[in-house]
């Protein structure tokens, strides 16, 4: 079923679009069926994942991008569907807002885990994929917080700093074989999980978008995404930083009473 979704005629173009379940990853989804696209759909709650199967016409891929077995599943099944030109890795996230000095190391392991090593494996499993296709392409959501660090960011800052040098590394390495890699970072985003799951405390959460005009919103952000995936292959977007207005940088946000 695909109720409420608009479908595009188009080209046949494929992707896997991460952490699906919720937030960027589902407004991703979306945006990309809207366009005709076939879209895997990977996260690891698979009720969500049917969920959003049933509205869409995604295909529900329920995988843990840091599990090695899960990937390999999720490649195979991939394989055998057809494959994918596209790769688009959104699953992350952010634990904590404590200083260095009191850091807890489990929260900078998991955000390592998240939005580092999920990233990795998931690239490396599918970048003989996306060679053979001959025009493939890899867009990774990074951060703003990857690009300036910022007092209480230093874990969720160090994992995106991380992902954005393994992003700017790939795109290098992989020119020779026509693979577009893009980088999307976002600034401040309302979503339903983020600051809740970062702060673990819905009033915490409620207070960092409190007084902002506008955030941005994950269809923002999908948008965006689908922008640069659908332009014409020779066109790659390196790096696309996208913030709201109210946001000047990540020190200088316009909160109203």
């Amino acid at each position: 079923m695909t109720e409420g979704i608009d479908i595009k005629t188009s080209a046949a173009k494929a992707a896997v679009v991460t952490g699906a379940s919720t937030g960027i990853g589902e407004a991703t989804v979306r945006a990309l069926r809207t366009e005709g696209w076939t879209v895997y759909a990977v996260a690891r709650r698979a009720d969500r994942l049917e969920a959003l199967a049933a509205d869409t016409g995604a295909i529900a891929l329920p995988a843990d991008v840091t599990d090695e077995a899960d990937i390999a599943r999720l490649l195979d099944e991939v394989t055998r569907a057809g494959g994918v030109d596209t790769l688009i890795n959104i699953a992350g996230g952010a634990r904590g807002a404590d200083k260095v000095a009191e850091a807890k190391t489990e929260d900078w392991e998991w955000m390592f885990e998240v939005n580092v090593l999920g990233t990795l494996k998931l690239t490396r499993a599918f970048l003989p994929m996306l060679r053979a296709g001959g025009e493939g392409t890899v867009l990774n959501l990074t951060s703003t917080a990857g690009l300036s660090a910022y007092e209480g960011g230093g874990g969720y800052n160090a994992a995106k700093f991380a992902q954005h040098a393994l992003t700017g590394a790939l795109r290098l390495e992989e020119a020779e074989h026509n693979l577009r890699v893009i980088e999307v970072a976002p600034g401040l985003v309302q979503t339903e999980e983020f600051a809740l799951n970062r702060l673990g405390d819905q009033s915490a959460a409620a207070k960092v978008y409190q007084g902002v005009e506008k955030p941005l919103t994950a269809a923002d952000v999908a948008d965006v995404v689908r922008y640069a995936v659908t332009a014409p292959h020779h066109v790659n977007l390196d790096q696309i930083v996208i913030r709201p207005v109210a946001q000047a940088a990540n020190h200088k946000l316009i909160r109203k009473a």
